[in-house]
């Protein structure tokens, strides 16, 4: 277990011990995990934290997956760990300026059932419905998740294929970047450390003849990481697909948008002719490579196709339903 208000591991008693444990001896010999914790109370708060913090800062909001890089020593060391849950200006989700609007702090929880994201973002309702558990969304934010930076994450995905804005704040004031900017490589932003931070996300709101969908395959033996995930968003008119956005991780080295096969698909009528050349433009542009704890490099091309035409099939029928 991990002290959040001391920073030490703690792995608690031993069961069935009747003196000093030997998970007792090993705590004893763990260093602390930081040296100070700051619960921020506004943006600005958060900013002058990491920006005068002594050593290394991060920022921490669920907590779900930096805790376990840190204690695992994935992560390098951190001095400071800045805590934005407190923080109102990151937990909203609303209508702003014409957009879909999501605090970077709000719990996956309330993402997957708020009205809003439900009505103009199903694919991330359906990616952030399969994060974790419920205790996990319950705990773990949409920013947190792209933070992370993986190349599969089911929220930056969904995202990409959504259309999403990255919004993110320094002290020299506000930007808005386009979410496939805020990724540098594996597990690694172009968020400046100590100087930037994400605070939220704008999607387009869904008009007339716009679906999206959101599909994953994962390991049964509880990999954490899926086999493959594939979001797309479309808009459809008489038959026709006007428009499309496509993302799939793992991809190559940061969560993929597939341009070439979004491409091929615009302006074309929707057939299965269409569908069959998309699923061969996919496996030409993505760079799907072999892992050892989840797939090769081949099926993961072959489950691009299959989830590819999932997808597709239904966003398309979904531009139907959700016809405005």
């Amino acid at each position: 277990m991990l002290d959040r208000r001391s920073g030490q591991v703690n792995p608690g008693p031993a069961s069935g011990s009747s003196g000093p444990s030997k998970s007792a001896a090993i705590s004893a010999d763990l260093m602390t995990i930081w040296n100070k914790y700051i619960q921020a109370s506004s943006i600005s708060h958060a900013l002058q934290a990491l920006a005068t913090a002594e050593g290394p800062a991060r920022v921490i909001a669920g907590g779900t997956d930096i805790l376990l890089d840190l204690q695992q020593g994935r992560s390098p060391e951190v001095d400071t760990l800045v805590d934005v849950t407190s923080i109102q200006e990151m937990k909203i989700i609303e209508i702003r300026q014409g957009r879909l609007y999501i605090g970077a702090a709000v719990p996956l929880s309330q993402v997957v059932t708020h009205a809003l994201v439900q009505a103009h973002a199903p694919a991330l309702v359906e990616a952030g419905s399969l994060i974790g558990g419920p205790q996990v969304r319950n705990s773990a934010t949409l920013g947190g998740n792209v933070a992370h930076a993986l190349p599969a994450a089911d929220g930056s995905i969904a995202l990409l294929a959504q259309g999403a804005q990255a919004e993110i704040a320094s002290l020299e004031g506000p930007r808005i970047v386009p979410l496939s900017m805020v990724y540098a490589g594996p597990g690694k932003t172009a968020l400046r450390e100590k100087h930037d931070l994400l605070t939220g996300f704008f999607l387009p709101l869904r008009g007339a003849g716009e679906g999206a969908a959101f599909r994953r395959v994962m390991r049964p033996q509880g990999v954490a990481l899926p086999v493959l995930n594939l979001a797309a968003w479309l808009k459809r008119e008489a038959g026709t697909i006007i428009d499309a956005r496509i993302a799939v991780g793992p991809a190559g080295p940061v969560p993929f948008r597939a341009v070439k096969t979004e491409a091929l698909l615009r302006g074309q009528a929707y057939t299965e002719v269409l569908l069959q050349q998309a699923v061969e433009c996919l496996a030409g542009e993505a760079r799907f490579r072999t892992s050892p704890h989840r797939a090769t490099q081949e099926y993961r091309r072959h489950l691009s196709g299959v989830l590819l035409r999932e997808v597709l099939s239904t966003a398309w029928e979904r531009a139907v339903e959700g016809a405005l």
